[in-house]
């Protein structure tokens, strides 16, 4: 016998993980009334993220659990040759699609496994891009009606032209059908299902307790959206190279106001981007000259209750500028206060 047999059941053995488990198990059964209501399970799974009632590493068991096991989608997994920015011939495509239903399960290098629905244009704005060698999986079903037309496999296919660079072909089968985007903000059924296991999170305050400091920033550049769905990570927003090289005072400049806005804003996260990858070492951006004046740096901010993206960016743009010094007027250990 398989010694991994003995251990099935191990982790409910202690009351955190049995209560974990079945907070789970009730948070699908919830999620099956959506999905049977004909809701897509990429809009049902986001907005369960929104509210806190489920976590991001509850997403692989339940995507496995509902459109592998359950309903049987048709699935297709498919490594990215190349970098795609643009997402309206997917999006434009796809939407028509009434005959079908689409989830596709995007392994966000930042985000982690992340839901989209291709008929909700939304879904778009926080991916920013789907990126070289990241996984994708399509999947394709019907809900929990029967594939009568054997549609599933196409419709797969179809859309996976567009991840390889190429058009993607409709059939007329795709067309017709009664699964058209649904909002999740429409107005719900008269009879819904509640786990009383269920709880929203409680938030809690953090204070800052950084003295301000006074530095004065430039003209504000057009204030960026708010953040996108799901408030997990926002849309990337151009800064501008404004000094004649970014240079080690500028990379300076620039972890005093990411600092400033980690102490205030200790959840989230900022995530910098400088010719289509993601720098980790802020230092890397002034080495050999590399980042020149006219050159554009991105950025993007990641967590919940997403605030003072704008005042960030302003102060980016100072800080790539000629005008860097006037962050580094203080005591090297000093944090500002700039949020």
């Amino acid at each position: 016998m398989d010694e991994s047999y003995f251990y099935d059941f191990e982790k409910l053995s202690t009351k955190e993980g049995f209560n974990k488990s079945l907070a789970h198990f009730q948070g699908i059964a919830d999620i099956i009334g959506d999905f049977e209501d004909y809701y897509n399970l990429a809009d049902v799974i986001n907005e369960l993220l929104l509210k806190k009632e489920m976590q991001q590493n509850q997403i692989l068991p339940a995507v496995y659990a509902l459109l592998v096991d359950k309903y049987s989608y048709f699935s297709l997994s498919l490594n990215l040759k190349k970098t795609l920015n643009d997402f309206a011939p997917l999006y434009e495509t796809v939407k028509k699609w009434k005959g079908v239903d689409v989830v596709i399960l995007y392994h966000h290098p930042d985000l982690g496994p992340t839901l989209i629905n291709p008929k909700n244009k939304k879904h778009f704005e926080f991916i920013n891009n789907f990126k070289s060698n990241e996984l994708v999986t399509i999947y394709t079903g019907m809900f929990a009606d029967p594939d009568k037309n054997k549609i599933r496999e196409k419709a797969a296919l179809a859309i996976s032209k567009y991840f390889e660079g190429l058009k993607i072909t409709s059939n007329d089968k795709f067309l017709q059908g009664k699964y058209s985007f649904k909002s999740m903000s429409a107005e719900a059924p008269a009879v819904k299902k509640k786990s009383p296991g269920r709880k929203k999170a409680v938030k809690t305050a953090v204070k800052s307790t950084a003295k301000k400091e006074a530095v004065k920033p430039e003209n504000p550049p057009q204030k960026p959206e708010s953040t996108a769905v799901g408030g997990r990570m926002t849309p990337l927003y151009s800064v501008p190279v404004t000094n004649e090289l970014f240079h080690n005072g500028n990379v300076e400049a620039w972890k005093k106001i990411i600092q400033s806005y980690n102490t205030k804003h200790p959840e989230l996260e900022v995530y910098i981007y400088y010719d289509g990858e993601r720098i980790h070492d802020i230092h890397s951006l002034f080495k050999w000259g590399k980042v020149k004046h006219g050159s554009t740096i991105l950025f993007a901010v990641k967590g919940e209750n997403i605030k003072d993206v704008a005042k960030l960016q302003r102060y980016f743009r100072q800080g790539a500028s000629p005008m860097f010094e006037s962050f580094l007027k203080f005591p090297v250990n000093k944090i500002l206060n700039l949020f």
